[in-house]
C-alpha cells in the first residue's frame, strides 16, 4: 500500500491511471453513475486512450436524464460501457414483499433496497479487478472527508483510486466546460448529487450536496456502494 501511495504522490491523474494500469493490466475498472465528477474521470480515461474498463449500474429506477447523458455519452466517445443490472429475483422478492416504495419507510428498508439494486451489482462487477477507480470528492460528505487518493477495501480486497478527491466543484464545472463535456441536464436544475429517482431532489442554495439523496432520513447519505 504505502509503496503504490508513494508512487502516485504528486502524479497527474493520467500518469497515476497509467502506472496503475502497468501494475494492473486488466485489472482496472472505473464505475461512472454519469454524474459530473465521473463525466471528468470517463473523458480523462477516453482522451487519453487509457485500456481502463468502464462500467455502470441500471438499477432499474434511474432519471430519463441519466439515461439521456449516458447515450449522448456513448455517441460522443465510442467507447463501450459495461451496464450491470440487479438480479431479477431478489428485486421480485423485495417488491413482493415490502412494495415499491419501502425505502421510504426507515433507513433499514432504504438500505436493503440499495443493497438489492446497487451493492450486489457492484461486487458482481468488481469480480477481478484489482484497482477500483472511483469519481468521490472530499466535499460531498462529512464521511468522504478524510479519504485519501488511494484507499485500500477491505471488504472487496481491491485498491480504491479516488483521482478528484481533492478537486473542489468549481473544478469539475471548469473542466466539464473546458472539454465541453455531456452532462446529466438535472445539474443544471438543482440536483448535484444524482441517484434513483425515487430518492434524488434538488436542493435549495445553500443546502449540503448531498441533501438531496434520502432527504426525508437522518443518515450519513450512504448506499453501501463507499460506506
Amino acid at each position: 500500500m504505502t509503496d503504490i501511495t508513494n508512487a502516485l504522490a504528486n502524479k497527474p491523474v493520467v500518469e497515476a491511471i497509467q502506472y496503475l494500469l502497468e501494475q494492473y493490466p486488466g485489472a482496472v475498472a472505473f464505475s461512472t453513475s454519469f454524474g459530473q465528477e465521473d463525466q471528468v474521470i470517463a473523458d480523462i480515461i477516453w482522451r487519453n486512450h487509457l485500456p481502463v474498463r468502464v462500467f455502470t449500474l441500471d438499477t432499474g429506477r434511474l432519471f430519463q436524464e441519466t439515461y439521456d447523458v449516458m447515450d449522448v455519452t456513448l455517441a460522443r466517445y465510442k467507447q463501450p460501457i459495461e451496464v450491470f443490472y440487479p438480479e431479477t429475483a431478489a428485486v421480485e422478492k423485495l417488491v413482493t414483499e415490502k412494495g415499491p416504495n419501502s425505502f421510504y419507510e426507515s433507513v433499514e428498508n432504504r438500505k436493503q433496497c440499495c443493497g438489492v439494486r446497487k451493492v450486489v451489482p457492484l461486487n458482481r462487477a468488481l469480480e477481478g479487478v484489482k484497482v477500483w477507480i472511483t469519481g468521490l470528492r472530499a466535499e460531498q460528505s462529512e464521511n468522504r472527508h478524510d479519504m485519501q487518493t488511494l484507499e485500500w477495501d477491505e471488504q472487496r480486497h481491491l485498491y480504491k483510486y479516488n483521482p478528484l478527491i481533492h478537486w473542489g466543484y468549481d473544478e469539475v464545472l471548469a473542466y466539464l466546460s473546458q472539454h465541453n463535456v455531456p452532462y446529466n441536464k438535472l445539474h443544471d436544475k438543482g440536483f448535484i448529487s444524482i441517484g434513483c429517482a425515487p430518492c434524488t431532489r434538488a436542493i435549495e442554495p445553500g443546502e449540503h450536496p448531498r441533501a438531496g439523496r434520502w432527504w426525508w432520513e437522518q443518515s450519513q447519505k450512504e448506499c453501501g456502494l463507499h460506506g
